[in-house]
């Protein structure tokens, strides 16, 4: 039996089919031809065009300048991304709770102004007032000053709680004889637990019509402790302290034991000198922190 010849091998450059895959009485597709090449020019090997290729100068960007390739991203940059987006997220909130509450201030109606409108209240003053309350929502009254205490008005210290928060800020700068009427927003009175007792409902606002009487320097006061520094140093002594206690007893006029001065010389050091150098600084009179000392 003669045998079938093998046939030819494909030509150089095209993948070459095995033999078992080859079609059996078709012969192989001869190569397409390759473009002629340009006028003017020489054929180049495949190894010199790709090396001609790899040498391009990369594509420049709008302004003239080679765009910088973004480096592919780890898992930690992705991490911080995260957590900068979250930290945005929740100063989202913080910011509009924030502008809320810079919109919820105290609302000041004056009603009346004495001509003289001297002193001024401050914080740390001892006031005397008559103020009477109301819910702003159906304008009932919850306090009035004037039922409690035989009628009395009402004494307290301004500025350091002995009021709602709305009312210390609604009395500053008050005088003698003025007469106010203030709205207060909840944050600045009872807030969300409001107060039951004084028939107050939660997130409540509130309206007080208020009329000062007096304006007094509170206790430890600028003016007082100036007044028992005599030598000007910004701290009592002990020889200072004791010869002011000397000056009130005498104005006071009661009868008093012989060792009640010396007794309360000492509490008075006890509770107020803090760190036990003999003195008692502004810092430590300032009880009420007044800007002044």
């Amino acid at each position: 039996m003669r045998a079938r010849p093998l046939p030819a091998p494909p030509p150089r450059g095209r993948f070459r089919r095995p033999f078992h895959f080859q079609r059996r009485g078709r012969p192989e597709e001869p190569p397409a031809p390759r473009p002629p090449p340009r006028p003017g020019s020489s054929p180049r090997p495949a190894r010199l065009r790709r090396a001609a290729v790899l040498a391009r100068p990369p594509p420049l960007g709008a302004a003239g300048t080679v765009p910088r390739r973004r480096p592919p991203r780890s898992d930690m940059g992705r991490g911080l991304t995260l957590l900068l987006l979250l930290l945005a997220l929740l100063a989202a909130p913080a910011r509009a709770e924030g502008g809320t509450a810079a919109a919820e201030e105290v609302k000041i109606e004056v009603l009346h102004l004495p001509e003289t409108c001297s002193p001024k209240s401050k914080k740390g003053d001892l006031l005397n007032a008559h103020y009477d309350g109301f819910l702003a929502s159906d304008g009932s009254k919850f306090y009035c000053s004037r039922t409690q205490n035989e009628g009395h008005p009402k004494w307290f210290v301004l500025g350091v709680g002995q009021v709602i928060k709305g009312l210390d800020i609604a009395m500053m700068n008050m005088c003698p004889g003025e007469k106010r009427k203030v709205t207060i927003p909840p944050s600045l009175a009872y807030g969300q637990q409001g107060y039951a007792q004084g028939k107050i409902p939660p997130n409540a606002t509130l309206i007080f019509e208020i009329e000062l009487y007096a304006v007094n320097k509170g206790p430890r006061s600028v003016e007082a402790f100036n007044q028992i520094d005599k030598d000007g140093d910004k701290k009592l002594s002990e020889l200072e302290i004791s010869q002011y206690l000397k000056e009130e007893f005498a104005r006071d006029g009661k009868k008093r034991h012989p060792s009640a001065h010396d007794e309360i010389l000492a509490d008075i050091f006890k509770k107020n000198d803090h760190d036990r150098d003999g003195f008692i600084s502004a810092k430590e009179y300032n009880v009420y922190q007044h800007d002044e000392l």
